[in-house]
């Protein structure tokens, strides 16, 4: 999937500075071993749609049902990536579940002046920052795009600014009136560095950053009625 390129932030020496970035390309952290293996031993296992999703808490669900076991939640934490076409999966040994997207493929909660992904990814870099018609706000990280938690939106609102101030209910309102992919006068600092804000709706957010909120079978790729024994 092509992405256009972006200016955004990279961390150095501690903190988040503008940098000129490429074509955007997602960090997927490599899978426990014993998943690596069995893709070795088990290459072409159908895959699974429909079970499974993310909520936009950032909680894993299974057939609508909160998944609360605490290994399981961790294996799926460690072994969640996205594939060339922007559809984001569970690696479950040699089976894909794909995964339905209530937001963006990462749920973000802010931990002092940091973020971290709701899988325990720390975010070191930000490319660019999004605000949709309610004011959920969307940031394109090195893992993927990421939907901030919305406990942690005053978060984001004190780090809002116009013109280097803080910004009020009015200037606020004005943005989120504004159309989809326009870039608002509005910026987010974010340790020392501003990013643009851009008014992106809920619904275009998808084919703007490169993502499937309901991912589907290709046409030729092979699918099964349930996960493997």
């Amino acid at each position: 999937m092509d992405c256009e390129p972006f200016f955004g932030l990279n961390r150095q020496g501690g903190r988040l500075v503008r940098a000129s970035l490429g074509a955007n390309r997602f960090y997927n952290p490599p899978m426990d071993d014993w998943v690596q293996r069995a893709m070795q031993r088990w290459p072409n296992v159908p895959a699974l749609f429909g079970w499974l999703a993310l909520d936009r808490r950032g909680r894993w669900l299974v057939r609508g049902e909160r998944i609360t076991h605490p290994r399981i939640v961790a294996t799926i934490d460690r072994n969640y990536a996205g594939d060339e076409h922007g559809r984001w999966f569970f690696q479950n040994g040699p089976q894909r579940g794909y995964m339905a997207l209530a937001g963006a493929p990462y749920v973000l909660r802010a931990e002092g002046a940091s973020l971290v992904t709701h899988n325990g990814l720390p975010v070191e870099r930000i490319s660019s920052a999004y605000i949709d018609e309610e004011g959920a706000i969307t940031l394109a990280t090195e893992h993927g795009p990421g939907e901030l938690l919305g406990a942690d939106l005053e978060w984001a609102l004190q780090r809002l600014r116009k013109t280097g101030e803080p910004v009020d209910e009015e200037q606020l309102a004005d943005v989120l009136a504004a159309p989809s992919g326009e870039l608002t006068t509005l910026a987010l600092e974010i340790e020392g560095a501003a990013l643009p804000l851009i008014r992106l709706d809920y619904a275009d957010a998808p084919a703007h950053l490169g993502f499937e909120r309901d991912p589907q079978p290709h046409p030729g790729e092979r699918t099964s009625a349930g996960a493997p024994d």
